[in-house]
């Protein structure tokens, strides 16, 4: 079993920056894939970045891309997602998943509020 917590979180005014932590535990395999989504008030959940934990291979949403950076710490388990150049639009519910592929994450964080203040 795996678990992943979220934490970093807040509120921030536009242009700022926050930091996202997910924290891994349990048997996470080398081989899989960690991912920040994000869910608006009334909007469907969205993907919003993601990498590997091997090689660190990143991909990002079109809507974050040059403003949000995830990276990771295999040592400790986390991963981190730098958000700058926050806009309002950005306001969500960020959660961290992890799974076997780009498009399997069985496991699910809590998620953390970010709320981006005009």
């Amino acid at each position: 079993q795996v678990h992943v917590v979220e934490s970093g979180g807040g509120l921030v005014q536009t242009g700022g920056s926050l930091r996202l932590s997910c924290a891994a535990s349990g048997r996470t395999p080398s081989s899989y894939v960690m991912a920040w989504f994000r869910q608006a008030p009334g909007k469907e959940r969205e993907f919003v970045a993601r990498i590997s934990w091997s090689v660190g291979i990143t991909y990002y949403a079109d809507s974050v891309k040059g403003r949000f950076t995830i990276s990771r710490d295999n040592g400790k388990n986390t991963v981190y997602l730098q958000m700058n150049s926050l806009k309002p639009e950005d306001t969500a519910v960020y959660y961290c998943a992890t799974g076997p592929t780009t498009r399997e994450y069985p496991y699910w964080g809590q998620g953390t509020q970010v709320t981006v203040s005009s």
